[in-house]
């Protein structure tokens, strides 16, 4: 059995959260890139241009890559042959949140009550989701998400007798919806299965895996490919004036579900897509 301290884990959170909010993913800003390259001339370029500009600046300058540095959104795997010391992860994790968005002068976006609307000062307490898992380590994942974004985000309980075609129509209606409102181009997590809940744990995972990595499923991946056209065809546009890319990528997470159910949930992220993982 291995020992972990708390303080440990506190203090990978903290750089977490303060490297998610500054350095976007690598896949993103090659995407992001690719989006400029591919982008007829007109505003949609000249914006996606800005917004390049916008994440090697914020690199520069050692400052967030957003104004609304999000709720932190945390995923623990846990290895079972791992023993936290020192007080509990749940506290570990909060500690590291409020250090990192503190320290880092990170905006803190959190209230305590959501009708009273108190500002608990410290972005806490985070969203955690923790797995248990093989070994003797842990992996952290901190992903911010801002409200502009997740405001969009969507859940609907489709019945089994729903085609593929009508997940697609969904995925795009959602995008229509949101319209600029999410700071496009978005990145979109869509989870197929599980149940009411289950299936948004699997949208925001799909945002945290790299858009570089298609579905490991082809059937999956497929349908990424068509999703992304899907949302591409709006026209919405970079930030919503018009344009080829209205996402950069289309992520899908699917798992088992009831013989009567097909829940499908999409998770939309923005143009600062963040997440960021260390292992201990």
């Amino acid at each position: 059995m291995r020992e972990i301290d708390v303080k440990t884990i506190s203090e990978v959170v903290a750089k977490l959260c303060i490297e998610a909010n500054k350095i976007l993913p690598c896949d993103i800003k090659e995407h992001m890139q690719c989006a400029f390259a591919n982008e007829p001339e007109g505003l949609g370029r000249e914006i996606i241009g800005d917004l390049v500009e916008n994440y090697k600046l914020a690199e520069k300058l050692d400052i967030p890559v957003c104004q609304d540095t999000g709720m932190a959104v945390v995923f623990v795997k846990l290895g079972q042959e791992v023993h936290i010391t020192g007080g509990t992860l749940e506290e570990a994790v909060n500690a590291g949140v409020a250090a990192g968005y503190v320290d880092g002068l990170l905006r803190c976006s959190v209230v305590s009550d959501p009708l009273r609307r108190v500002n608990t000062d410290d972005n806490t307490p985070a969203v955690l989701h923790a797995e248990v898992v093989e070994g003797d380590k842990i992996n952290i994942t901190v992903a911010p998400k801002g409200a502009g974004s997740e405001n969009m985000s969507s859940i609907k309980m489709f019945t089994p007798a729903a085609k593929k075609e009508d997940i697609v129509a969904y995925v795009k209606e959602c995008a229509v919806k949101a319209g600029s409102n999410p700071c496009p181009p978005v990145v979109m997590g869509v989870g197929i299965g599980g149940n009411f809940e289950g299936c948004a744990l699997l949208a925001k995972k799909a945002l945290c895996r790299s858009t570089d990595k298609p579905n490991a499923d082809s059937f999956y991946a497929e349908l990424e490919k068509e999703m992304l056209d899907a949302v591409n065809s709006t026209g919405i546009g970079p930030q919503g004036f018009g344009g080829k890319t209205t996402a950069l990528a289309v992520n899908i997470e699917f798992g088992a579900t009831h013989i009567a159910s097909l829940p499908v949930a999409v998770n939309v992220g923005c143009h600062v897509t963040r997440h960021a993982s260390k292992e201990i």
